[in-house]
């Protein structure tokens, strides 16, 4: 990766990003020594401008950031460096620099379900629940899911909402397990609302359905 020093006397800006949370928890900057050390402890350093030497975050406070991945940006004079973080950024104590809680949007969990269960129908482990219904096949996953949409059915007409979430949380786990098995991920079914959401949609799908009619 080629990292343009020079431009901004020797230091580059470090975007901090939590890898799990996508959140920003700091910005730092790095030097030519500061990247190499970063990349071969795995630990993120930075330069300090104030005392003019290398620093790696948690090294008095215990609150490493751990190195995920690093990218450069369009110009090679901006990195965005993905972590793991342990405990909080800031050296006041919160989460980020900016006083912000490094929380995660919890419909952001969905994306890591489909990559456990892709890794699931890649690697096939047995002993799990996942796997068992990969090998029953399309036609039992369905079946399965009609079953956990049955429930999520019962408990909105004549349950609580408590059990109302429990069995759509079986329904959906099914569903991804289903899109899954036919080459398909939860980011389709996102796309296809996104394009939905568009207030033209509606007009657009009569129109082709209209040109098909015609063919």
């Amino acid at each position: 990766m080629k990292i343009d020093f020079d431009k901004q006397g020797g230091l580059v800006p470090a975007i901090i990003q939590d890898a799990v949370t996508r959140n920003v928890l700091m910005l730092g900057f790095m030097n030519q020594e500061a990247y190499d050390m970063t990349v071969k402890t795995g630990h993120v350093t930075f330069w300090s401008r104030t005392r003019q030497c290398l620093w790696t975050k948690g090294e008095t406070s215990g609150h490493f950031l751990h190195l995920v991945s690093i990218q450069n940006d369009c110009d090679n004079d901006t990195l965005l460096v993905r972590v793991h973080p342990e405990g909080p950024t800031c050296h006041k104590g919160t989460d980020t620099c900016w006083g912000e809680q490094n929380d995660m949007e919890p419909v952001l969990f969905l994306k890591e379900l489909q990559d456990f269960i892709d890794c699931r129908h890649q690697e096939m482990p047995e002993g799990s629940y996942t796997t068992s219904l990969f090998k029953k096949g399309i036609n039992k996953i369905a079946q399965k899911l009609g079953e956990e949409s049955l429930e999520t059915v019962i408990e909105a007409t004549n349950g609580s909402k408590e059990n109302l979430v429990y069995e759509a949380g079986d329904m959906l786990y099914h569903l991804i397990v289903l899109l899954t098995e036919k080459g398909l991920r939860i980011d389709d079914v996102a796309r296809e609302l996104q394009k939905r959401h568009n207030p033209d949609w509606d007009k657009q799908r009569r129109m082709e359905k209209a040109a098909g009619l015609r063919k």
